[in-house]
């Protein structure tokens, strides 16, 4: 009797298993209507943000808001941004963090910088430049791209952050401008995004009718699953996260050194992951770019300010004596309007609360929440503002 009660429930187990992930493909393949994605290749800074979207990107297992103007950076609403402002602007350019991910952009720092700014009686306009994956061969080639388009402003902060130097070891040598680097430029790359076009236009690159048909396809068998099993998928995504949160592993993981931070603390078990420049090759080709684009800024006449802020794990480690500040501290001394280090703001904060990782950012990421942005906020407007 037991063994026909067990068939009969795993019978009907598999049956409703079944039952669902059919309609869930139904739904997915005909009734679903696939959301946009808000990023495509670009042929002069590798990637972008698409012109004029509205709708919502994704991070984990968070949906979130995500709107952009006309040149592409995130903002609070789908608005034509003119070449020449008429008050007083800054160009704010960064990674994923300067772009906002993970939360809507009024709570980013950013965002709220650009409410702010506005409501000042002489009023500032910030325009968020920052795009997930950005380092200093892309901070130089966008802002140089956007100079010679027109595009008209009276600052740039740049947010350094701590992955820079891994990505200048490793990525982008196709839109480096040195020889030395573009030697290492995938051939396929190199086709790749000399096909591309410009949502922008200018030069000989063709003009986009459509800049999201341009963007990155997702391909194989993963994207097959994902595109024909969308709710099953979305289960997965938050039932895997959801139990990574509940153990712990990943916030373990964020608190210790990673790819990322290894070259902060001098360890050495991800060297590999720096190929081919090496650690010290990727903080070389950081200063080269930066260089580059303090140049480019001087002799149009505008200042340069560079911001740096923490990771968890340098919370966690103690890193008060940074090599990141050492660096872009000495180098603002002869290049920048002002060298604005955040670290000691996010330290005191984390000794006022046991809790500072839960508070200050998104649980199992380093990324921060919207209560880490509001902290970074503060910081930035007493020099800002």
């Amino acid at each position: 009797m037991s063994i026909r009660r067990a068939v009969v429930s795993t019978t009907l187990v598999v049956y409703c298993v079944l039952l669902f992930l059919s309609v869930d493909f139904v739904y997915s393949t005909f009734l679903h209507e696939e959301d946009q994605w808000p990023r495509y290749p670009h042929p002069a800074y590798h990637h972008a943000l698409v012109p004029r979207f509205d709708g919502y990107d994704s991070w984990g297992d968070v949906r979130y808001p995500f709107i952009t103007d006309s040149l592409g950076f995130r903002d609070r609403e789908v608005r034509d941004v003119p070449l020449t402002a008429t008050t007083r602007r800054v160009l704010l350019i960064g990674d994923s963090f300067t772009e906002g991910t993970g939360v809507p952009f009024e709570d980013s720092f950013a965002g709220r910088l650009s409410s702010a700014g506005m409501r000042r009686p002489e009023p500032v306009e910030f325009l968020d430049a920052g795009v997930i994956s950005y380092s200093p061969t892309l901070y130089y080639r966008k802002i140089k791209y956007l100079i010679e388009h027109g595009l008209r402003f009276d600052e740039v902060v740049v947010f350094s952050d701590v992955s820079d130097v891994y990505d200048e070891a490793s990525k982008y040598f196709c839109h480096d401008d040195d020889p030395q680097y573009q030697r290492y430029c995938d051939a396929d790359d190199r086709v790749f995004f000399a096909s591309l076009c410009d949502p922008l236009g200018g030069g000989n690159t063709p003009s986009c009718a459509n800049p999201v048909a341009h963007r990155y396809a997702k391909t194989g068998a993963g994207a097959y699953l994902t595109r024909h099993f969308i709710v099953t998928n979305a289960v997965r995504v938050i039932t895997k996260f959801r139990i990574q949160q509940w153990l712990g592993n990943q916030k373990k993981r964020r608190l210790g050194v990673d790819t990322e931070t290894a070259w902060l603390f001098g360890d050495h078990s991800h060297d590999s992951d720096y190929a081919p420049l090496g650690r010290a090759g990727g903080i070389a080709r950081s200063l080269k770019n930066m260089q580059a684009l303090a140049d480019l800024l001087k002799a149009h006449g505008i200042p340069l300010t560079i911001v740096i802020y923490p990771w968890p794990a340098q919370l966690a480690l103690g890193d008060h004596d940074s090599r990141q500040a050492a660096l872009w501290r000495e180098f603002c001394a002869t290049n920048c309007k002002a060298f604005i280090d955040l670290l000691p703001i996010f330290f005191a904060a984390a000794q006022q609360h046991a809790d500072w990782y839960e508070r200050l950012y998104v649980p199992g990421d380093f990324h921060y929440s919207s209560e880490g942005h509001r902290l970074m906020f503060e910081g930035l407007a007493k020099h800002l503002l």
